[in-house]
């Protein structure tokens, strides 16, 4: 049997090793979210339902978009996102062939948001329920270049249900983008052009409720984010 010192000197040894390993795996990366306040990031003005819950970014479609304070070149980011449930009626998603290009239409019951990844609208990184899938790239799915309309669509729809948690990678270089949604590559080096160089990163406000009607839009950011993470390259 090992004696008491032995044991306290593993038990030790195990508590020193294993934080080692933890920090290594994320000593490159700045956290964008404490899971205490949003200090990191600049609110809407007025009144918007942006708040932490539970240690998490929760959001109820109410205000406006939430930008970081700061800009950035290069990076890879990393974040968890879900949706917390669907509401209002169906929104009519498109439906695209491998090329890119719109085939039709199909009723489903969405949530909507996104992650402008160089501070505008034209650099969104679409999370919805879209049957193809969320990372596809809004700006660029109507693009005429056929290699850019290609690359703005997701190769594979990697969503969890609603619901449940969603881990995201996104690489940017320049004006390239690169996504990987729980563990699948479902955009591959896109190009952005147009998007610029640098830019703050932005969580997407999308949709509403309409206190006179009492009705949410049908695609509204019913959302939460957590794990906020960059490292710049």
């Amino acid at each position: 049997m090992k004696s008491p010192t032995s044991k306290a000197n593993l038990i030790l040894s195990l508590c020193l090793l294993f934080p080692a390993f933890g920090y290594a795996k994320e000593k490159d990366f700045a956290s964008l979210f404490n899971g205490k306040d949003l200090e990191q990031w600049i609110l809407p003005k007025g009144e918007h339902s942006w708040k932490v819950v539970d240690g998490v970014i929760d959001y109820e479609a109410k205000g406006g978009n939430i930008v970081t304070r700061k800009s950035y070149s290069d990076y890879v980011l990393k974040l968890d996102w879900r949706f917390k449930r669907t509401a209002g009626p169906k929104y009519n998603a498109k439906l695209f062939d491998a090329d890119g290009k719109v085939i039709g239409n199909k009723p489903v019951k969405n949530a909507d948001s996104g992650i402008f990844v160089r501070g505008s609208g034209k650099s969104q990184v679409n999370l919805w329920c879209w049957p193809c899938g969320s990372g596809q790239l809004w700006a660029f799915h109507g693009s005429k270049d056929p290699a850019i309309r290609k690359g703005a669509l997701p190769t594979v729809n990697a969503d969890k249900p609603v619901g449940q948690w969603n881990k995201m990678e996104i690489t940017m270089k320049g004006e390239t983008i690169t996504v990987v949604l729980n563990g699948k590559t479902v955009l591959d080096q896109s190009k952005m052009p147009g998007v610029g160089n640098k830019g703050p990163i932005v969580l997407q406000h999308h949709g509403g409720y309409n206190a006179k009607n009492k009705t949410w839009s049908s695609a509204s950011a019913l959302i939460q984010f957590r794990n906020l993470y960059i490292k710049e390259l």
